[in-house]
């Protein structure tokens, strides 16, 4: 599976009573897939997932999927304090028809002695019915995964990629070069974008897959006619990939990463205001290095805020920009007014 481009990470919206608002979910889903994003990461760190229910956790998974654009890449959250539990998550995911898994420590590692916690990781991996990405936050209740740590798991088939939220050039450097030797095959479009699970899942219902195999070493077709009233064609082949390092930090630091050749960024000030990180993104991808860090720089007061207030002020903002956000889950609260009002001055420059 390709992991790269600019993902986007879902916060889980809750009604007055504290209950799922999945309606609310669906809509901010729906918008974000009319933006330019290339992922969505459900049920990540600092999306409040730890207070889900098993049954939320399976609401959630099911209404992402079912409201996102088919060529989204959908990455679901699997966090767990055991084996077991993680797995059963990683099973609702590919029933959700998610294209992978995002895996960092359990919350217990700091009991844990390393042969413990490579086991958990390793065993993980094996189990998984999709391919896992780890995840790596020095700030607790994460753990910042060692350049060896992820070197050794990076050879596992089934791993095949990194968000590291406290991405670093030389941190970036010392994990690419340990993980150099790593390629595989994956399948992408004509125009080398992630071919997703939806995409396939579609085709084959379809009865319109057509193996390379069968068409004489032509490219494969997928031909989705899902609405009757429109019929697209997605050829497909061949992309030899490394392990894929994504930047999950502070958007305003993005640029000398993507300089250095990290695969894309899914920061935390995407969830409220995507466009103007993904315009980042955008004048890099287009050459133009000198606006890349003018946008960069209009987002760093609101990226830095956002690191300091968390999910409550993530929400905040999303109401703000046209999503919904509404409070966290109690014992969590919601800003203050100060707090409100400093959220407000810095999103004046990135207002979607």
């Amino acid at each position: 599976m390709l992991i790269d481009g600019f993902h986007v990470p879902l916060t889980v919206p809750f009604a007055r009573d504290g209950s799922c608002h999945l309606r609310k979910l669906e809509g901010n889903v729906g918008r974000y897939s009319l933006s330019p994003v290339a992922g969505l990461v459900a049920l990540g760190p600092g999306s409040e997932a730890e207070t889900l229910s098993d049954e939320e956790v399976g609401d959630v998974l099911r209404v992402v999927a079912r409201s996102a654009a088919p060529e989204k890449v959908l990455v679901a959250g699997i966090g767990s304090d055991s084996v077991r539990g993680v797995l059963k998550v990683a099973e609702q995911a590919a029933g959700a028809v998610f294209d992978a898994v995002l895996l960092g420590a359990p919350s217990t590692w700091p009991q844990l002695v390393v042969d413990e916690l490579m086991t958990f990781f390793k065993k993980v991996a094996d189990g998984s019915p999709l391919p896992v990405l780890l995840w790596s936050e020095s700030a607790a209740p994460s753990m910042q995964l060692s350049v060896e740590l992820i070197a050794e798991l990076a050879r596992h088939r089934n791993v095949i990629g990194l968000y590291d939220a406290d991405l670093t050039l030389e941190r970036y450097g010392a994990i690419a070069e340990a993980t150099r030797e790593i390629k595989r095959d994956v399948t992408v479009t004509a125009v080398f974008a992630p071919v997703t699970r939806r995409m396939e899942a579609a085709a084959a219902q379809d009865g319109s897959f057509v193996s390379a195999e069968s068409l004489g070493g032509g490219a494969s077709v997928i031909v989705s006619v899902a609405k009757p009233a429109l019929t697209m064609r997605v050829k497909t082949r061949t992309k030899t990939t490394g392990f894929q390092i994504m930047a999950a930090g502070r958007c305003a630091e993005l640029l000398p990463l993507l300089e250095a050749g990290v695969a894309g960024a899914m920061p935390q000030l995407a969830a409220c205001a995507p466009q103007g990180c993904y315009e980042v993104y955008a004048a890099f991808k287009d050459g133009d290095p000198a606006l890349a860090a003018e946008k960069a720089e209009r987002v760093r007061a609101a990226d830095g805020l956002m690191q300091e207030l968390g999910v409550a002020g993530v929400k905040y903002s999303c109401d703000l920009n046209g999503y919904y956000g509404g409070l966290p889950r109690l014992p969590r609260l919601g800003l203050t007014a100060k707090q409100k009002l400093d959220v407000e001055a810095v999103l004046r420059e990135v207002r979607n």
